[in-house]
């Protein structure tokens, strides 16, 4: 995962490695391939208020542009076991709001304070998508 995720900010890089290895150990990542190589991967965690919560989404550059996060986007929906499944970028993310409006999410809310001066923007999956749960529910 190392060739996707080149995340390379001093102290990042080692606590990255850290979450991607707990994250593969738990099976919550969902990994897309071309070529037998792997191009992009995605996190499912059921962390926010027991809630699925796609908490990553990692594309390479060189696989950006040609569907691979719409088909991991799309993939984590149909694994996702619970009622709902959120997301969050930051609001200067926009390929990433982008991507989020093309396949049927939409805003649901904005948390200021976690990275300073660049609020997370929430979105929330329809429930009737997700692949293991029934009606969205409150």
């Amino acid at each position: 995962m190392g060739r996707v995720d080149r995340h390379r900010v001093a102290g990042v890089e080692e606590a990255r490695r850290e979450s991607i290895r707990r994250w593969c150990e738990h099976g919550s990542v969902l990994v897309a391939e071309e070529s037998s190589a792997p191009v992009g991967y995605g996190v499912l965690e059921y962390t926010f208020f027991e809630q699925g919560f796609l908490t990553l989404l990692t594309v390479a550059p060189h696989a950006r542009r040609r569907g691979v996060a719409t088909r991991l986007v799309e993939a984590v929906e149909a694994a996702c076991t619970t009622a709902k499944l959120f997301t969050s970028t930051n609001v200067s993310n926009h390929p990433m709001q982008r991507l989020l409006h093309g396949v049927g999410r939409h805003p649901v809310g904005l948390v200021h304070g976690p990275d300073e001066g660049d609020p997370g923007l929430f979105h929330l999956c329809p429930g009737a998508r997700l692949g293991g749960a029934g009606p969205a529910g409150g």
